[in-house]
């Protein structure tokens, strides 16, 4: 499945253990002799509440806390199942609650937006607003930590040249990633992100989200905006309790059967 290009193979355990390891992920994520994704995505059996559990591994199989595009796209998947349009997405970072709407897109609530910077978390006591970093980028956390840098001109940045070396940088101690983003108006805005452990993708969920709450934060856009995506665009509102929603398209790319047994385990 993907979201606005952010492609995802999703897998189903709520019935069963199918011995999806951290290496199995990342070798059926891996785009050259695996099936490729941005991410590998796996269901998990819902409680408490909540209707699933969604797992989320990067391409090198270490694990991310939350993907807003992914979230809509397990939304729904389970939505179609239950014929429910309100449904409740549980990961590590917390729930995301998803609405479905009648034209098919998919709203996610990503939760408050943490902005302190032990939140991020940043290695040492900063202003989130003004990291200390060439380009002076703005940081938050989405579920995943993510800074935000604002360019003139996105065509002039060499984001595969230096987004692996930001993403690593000793200020991140859990990696990052980074956004760059070009302010087209104040309720629309344009986003590349270079994702820990996944590269260079078509979109960033999570990444839209923390885009938009820092250019508001520095007083370039209003509380709403449109985010412009390689992929295809999203509409991310922050709204004054500090929640964050994302409303953007689902598709199936297609569905399949695996030999998991030819996967290292």
């Amino acid at each position: 499945m993907h979201g606005c290009g952010n492609d995802f193979v999703v897998m189903d355990e709520r019935a069963q253990s199918l011995g999806l390891t951290p290496t199995r992920a990342a070798a059926i994520a891996d785009r050259h002799t695996g099936v490729g994704c941005d991410q590998f995505i796996v269901l998990e059996p819902g409680t408490d509440g909540a209707d699933v559990f969604m797992r989320i591994r990067n391409p090198d199989g270490s694990e991310a806390g939350a993907c807003g595009n992914a979230t809509r796209c397990v939304a729904s998947l389970v939505a179609a199942e239950t014929g429910r349009t309100e449904l409740v997405v549980r990961t590590i970072s917390g729930d995301l609650p998803a609405t479905i709407l009648p034209d098919g897109r998919v709203t996610v609530d990503m939760g408050p937006v943490r902005l302190g910077w032990e939140e991020v978390p940043l290695a040492r006591p900063m202003d989130t607003l003004h990291l200390d970093l060439t380009g002076d980028p703005a940081a938050a956390s989405m579920g995943n930590p993510h800074a935000t840098f604002f360019v003139p001109d996105m065509a002039a940045v060499d984001i595969e040249w230096i987004g692996p070396s930001l993403e690593h940088d000793p200020i991140f101690p859990q990696r990052a990633n980074i956004g760059f983003v070009q302010v087209l108006a104040p309720d629309r805005i344009r986003l590349r992100v270079w994702e820990r452990g996944a590269g260079l993708t078509l979109a960033c969920g999570s990444g839209a989200c923390a885009a938009l709450v820092n250019a508001h934060r520095r007083g370039l856009t209003g509380r709403r905006a449109a985010v412009i995506a390689d992929g295809g665009e999203l509409e991310i509102a922050w709204r004054e309790d500090g929640h964050v929603l994302m409303t953007g398209p689902v598709a199936t790319s297609f569905t399949g059967q695996l030999d998991l047994s030819a996967y290292p385990a």
